[in-house]
């Protein structure tokens, strides 16, 4: 077992930053708490992008979970094929919502996008943020 370890925060590459922000703040509560302006040097080499990067990313908070926006100003994003379930690598993020008529109305309000063919009853569907990360919603169920 390593030592202590404790989660940081999960990243997330959008096209416009205050758009992103708009949605997950206006449609699911999380706080703004950062903004940063990362320096190329240093960060190219971390991420693995090639200079120039301009990186600026916007940290928000929901209760212990912390979820990074970055936006590459220069370096722009990779064009890529929607993700699917079954690919490897993350593939989605959970949230419990207790109302989910009302989410999904705010989802549509904020430029995201609702999953119609996914939804169970009153109990679980896939949304989409404007980016295209995939966002499934629960109204009951116990956490692991």
């Amino acid at each position: 077992m390593p030592g202590e370890v404790h989660v940081n925060h999960i990243g997330h590459a959008v096209a416009d930053l205050d758009r992103a922000a708009r949605f997950w703040t206006g449609v699911f509560g999380f706080e703004e708490v950062r903004r940063l302006e990362a320096p190329d040097e240093g960060t190219a080499q971390l991420l693995g992008v090639a200079p120039p990067v301009g990186l600026h990313a916007v940290y928000l908070r929901r209760d212990d979970f912390v979820l990074e926006l970055l936006h590459f100003v220069d370096a722009g994003l990779e064009e890529r094929p929607a993700r699917v379930f079954n690919e490897s690598g993350l593939t989605h993020i959970s949230l419990l919502v207790d109302d989910l008529d009302r989410v999904l109305a705010r989802v549509r309000d904020f430029g995201g996008s609702v999953l119609e063919e996914t939804r169970l009853a009153d109990h679980a569907v896939v949304v989409l943020d404007p980016d295209g990360q995939r966002i499934e919603l629960l109204t009951a169920w116990t956490k692991p």
